[in-house]
């Protein structure tokens, strides 16, 4: 039987060699992305020691005195920065914050709009996912191709025929702003709550570079904090709603779907959101920028990037059709031993039992905007992705490209302080 603590360096070792690969790779999953020195710090504070159920100053546990206060910073920052009436940072994840506002506002037999899992719907919105788990009855928008989105027509006549107690809005393959507005009277005639997912553009919402979905018809918005908004690993829950719709948001919440909310990662989303009312235009503006300029340059050289019509995306994710190149999971893996590191992806077309082996693949820009690339650089990805899968280059000379681009950006930027990503951080001395 082996030695607990040669297994315990063993996974040390391997943390290690993942930040060593990241490092020396250009990551574009358009659902990740790196914290600022400051956020990180928190982590491995006290907090992440600590238990603290219920709201601020009303806890169930003793010790909550710096916690209470590091919440309360926390709550009015993100009502500041989104200009909300309420805010809510105790989910965990976005799929937590998403499951809670299931719980408050919606009970089993309920009826619920949501956009297509083919469309770039998420899977907590899907019959297998926690909205069919709550054992509500889901209808889907149609899906406009051409346009990337939901058609509005389709789904004004869907939303008065059903006649929804939710109509959720918001995707994982999020390109164009949802119609809100146009949908507004639709909602209106059947007294519907609009919630948004706003898990992938968080970060654009709040540097304004996106849509204002309270401002447009929304009454709640959830979402994760590590995408676009370049937090923890962590969730939140916004409101522009009447007290007791709010009131049950926040039920559902504790006690419905969690006790504890991780106070490490709640006080790093606050250091991030302080960032982000300081940074935030900025580095949202030039994300989108950056995916626009890498969707142009990827279609310049021969590959069907999706959206053309409308300029390929007004967000920090493209999609690509690459079944010319092979698909999906071809290209993704073998992109991905290149050193170039992204997500084959479900397309309007395909069957959800192919998302295995779908007909695209989704790539992300905010995490190379953090560290500093711009358009130039989207020119440069694009070329050594054509070389991989267009050429068919050989492994070692895409990777040489990888490593020569990487290597020119050190910094995280739009954030308090200076850091070198992907460095392993060292607590531990194996001669202690």
């Amino acid at each position: 039987m082996s030695n607990p603590y040669d297994e315990a360096l063993k996974i040390r070792d391997l943390a290690v060699k993942h930040n060593k690969f990241f490092e020396e790779s250009i990551p574009l999953i358009a659902s990740e992305n790196i914290m600022s020195p400051l956020a990180m710090e928190m982590l491995v504070t006290d907090f992440g020691s600590r238990y603290a159920e219920g709201l601020p100053h009303h806890r169930y546990y003793q010790g909550n005195y710096y916690v209470d206060q590091v919440e309360d910073l926390t709550i009015d920052l993100a009502k500041r920065l989104f200009n909300a009436k309420q805010a809510d940072p105790r989910p965990v994840s976005g799929t937590n914050a998403n499951t809670a506002i299931l719980f408050g506002l919606s009970k089993p037999g309920d009826t619920i709009t949501a956009p297509p899992l083919s469309g770039g719907g998420h899977i907590s919105a899907a019959k297998f996912g926690a909205v069919g788990l709550r054992g509500l009855n889901l209808f889907n928008y149609p899906f406009d191709v051409d346009d990337m989105n939901i058609d509005i027509d389709g789904s004004i006549k869907l939303i008065k025929k059903e006649k929804p107690k939710l109509c959720l809005f918001g995707k994982s393959v999020f390109l164009f702003p949802e119609p809100l507005k146009e949908l507004n009277e639709a909602f209106k005639e059947v007294g519907t709550k609009v919630w948004y997912d706003a898990a992938h553009v968080l970060g654009l919402i709040a540097g304004g570079k996106f849509q204002d979905p309270l401002r447009e018809g929304a009454d709640v918005i959830s979402g994760s904090t590590h995408k676009t908004f370049p937090g923890p690993q962590h969730g939140i829950i916004l409101g522009n709603t009447d007290d007791d719709t709010w009131k049950k948001v926040q039920r559902g919440v504790f006690p419905g779907v969690l006790s504890n909310h991780h106070l490490n990662s709640m006080a790093a989303l606050g250091v991030t959101i302080a960032e982000e009312i300081e940074y935030g235009a900025e580095y949202a503006d030039k994300t989108i920028r950056n995916a626009q300029a890498l969707g142009e340059s990827l279609s310049s050289l021969g590959i069907k990037v999706l959206g053309e019509k409308h300029g390929f995306t007004k967000s920090h994710t493209i999609v690509a059709d690459i079944r010319a190149q092979g698909g999906g999971r071809h290209v993704s893996e073998y992109l991905e031993s290149c050193g170039v590191v992204l997500n084959k992806n479900l397309l309007p077309w395909d069957d959800n039992k192919k998302s295995q082996d779908p007909s695209g693949i989704r790539i992300g820009t905010q995490e190379v905007t953090r560290i500093g690339m711009g358009p130039s650089e989207m020119k440069e990805i694009a070329d050594i992705i054509s070389m991989a899968i267009v050429d068919n280059r050989e492994v070692d000379q895409v990777k040489s490209r990888v490593l020569d681009l990487k290597s020119r950006f050190t910094e995280t930027k739009y954030c308090f302080g200076k850091h070198k990503p992907y460095s392993y951080i060292e607590l531990f001395n194996p001669g202690e």
